[in-house]
């Protein structure tokens, strides 16, 4: 395995209020895993199973953003946020028809030339990988399988995993899955294998973008006893499992995902500017079949 730098992107702390609650469907049954934001910041949180959540914010008129697939994005003040009903989705699904699928023929995309790998905890943001269509990829159109670079202490750690279509402005567009789609992970650093070929998925001409979300929940935590070394208090430092592994690339544009909208990443424009940037990239791969 390639060695990597670590790199957390840390955050200077204010006086935040704690909001809690409960996020459940019609039937009052809770939605686990639900996307929470708050507008517009980059501070969010995740649902647990129970469908309960803890929150961070500055002022409780600030709006939350819930977000969770197979049910209606809300948008609702923190102060009214102890209990929060989301409502079903009724999905317009295209009928699939796979033909003559042998899968005898298999190809992989997305690597780099990169050979020096970094881990971010990247907080409550999503980052997505944009996968181009190139005409030899006519023989091998169906995504049989999504692979991401993972750094976990702990076994069974779990991620969210988007797949997005390409809007008309390029940016990442309609889900391509009708509901969520999490994924337990081994231990240590390892290359995990998603098998996603019962999506029946064939790689759009416009590309595909491939992303994934942390869960901020319980059973992602580590909290560790870190010494001060100027007042010699030990104080608990909290992060989340596991890290995503990164490359630094050269790319046209950077898509991710905070304060419940997604931000475009291009080059500076300056006399001397290149068409390309160098950015971190998640190290994610799709492998296609036949």
């Amino acid at each position: 395995m390639k060695k990597y730098f670590l790199l957390l992107f840390l955050m200077s702390f204010h006086v935040f209020s704690q909001v809690k609650g409960i996020v459940v469907d019609e039937n009052n049954k809770p939605i686990p895993y639900v996307s929470i934001w708050v507008e517009n910041e980059n501070i969010g949180t995740t649902s647990e199973e129970s469908g309960h959540f803890e929150i961070s914010v500055s002022d409780k008129k600030k709006n939350l953003i819930f977000s969770s697939l197979g049910f209606e994005k809300r948008i609702i003040k923190a102060a009214d946020a102890e209990v929060v009903v989301l409502k079903p989705t009724a999905y317009d699904l295209k009928e699939i028809v796979v033909s003559n699928r042998k899968q005898t023929k298999a190809i992989e995309i997305g690597q780099s030339k990169s050979e020096i790998l970094q881990a971010f905890d990247n907080g409550p943001r999503i980052d997505a990988k944009f996968f181009p269509y190139k005409p030899s990829y006519n023989k091998t159109r169906f995504i049989q399988q999504i692979s991401i670079l993972t750094d976990s202490s702990i076994d069974n750690a779990s991620i969210k995993i988007h797949l997005y279509s390409v809007d008309a402005d390029g940016f990442p567009g309609e889900e391509l899955l009708d509901k969520d789609f999490i994924v337990s992970l081994k231990k240590g650093v390892v290359k995990q294998k998603i098998d996603v070929s019962d999506f029946n998925l064939i790689l759009p001409k416009n590309g595909i973008f491939v992303a994934y979300e942390k869960l901020l929940i319980t059973s992602n935590r580590i909290e560790k006893k870190i010494m001060d070394p100027n007042t010699k208090i030990a104080k608990s430092q909290i992060t989340y499992v596991p890290l995503v592994l990164y490359n630094f690339v050269e790319r046209e544009f950077l898509y991710t995902f905070s304060g419940g909208k997604w931000h475009k990443q291009v080059p500076e424009k300056t006399e001397d500017s290149s068409p390309k940037m160098r950015v971190y990239e998640p190290v994610i791969h799709l492998k296609l079949t036949n």
